[in-house]
C-alpha cells in the first residue's frame, strides 16, 4: 500500500530521506574500504552491534547524544 509524504510522521520522512542519500552516495562513490581486511576485534564488535539490533534493542538517538555532549 502506497504511503503519501503527507501521511509520513517526521521521523519516517527523515528516515526515508537518510535512507535514499546513503544509497546515492554508495552509488556514486562505491565503498573504499570494500576488499581490504577487517580487524577480527572490529568484526566481532560489528556482529554484536547487528545481534543488538536484530534483537531489538536500539541505540542512542543522535539528538540524544548531540544535546548530552553539549554540542548544540
Amino acid at each position: 500500500m502506497a504511503v503519501t509524504v503527507a501521511q509520513m510522521t517526521k521521523g519516517e520522512l527523515r528516515e526515508m530521506i537518510e535512507a535514499s542519500v546513503e544509497r546515492k552516495l554508495l552509488e556514486m562513490l562505491g565503498d573504499p574500504d570494500e576488499g581490504l581486511p577487517i580487524r577480527k576485534a572490529v568484526r566481532d564488535r560489528l556482529l554484536r552491534q547487528k545481534q543488538a539490533i536484530s534483537a531489538g534493542e536500539r541505540g542512542e538517538p543522535l539528538e540524544d547524544v548531540v544535546q548530552r555532549l553539549g554540542w548544540e
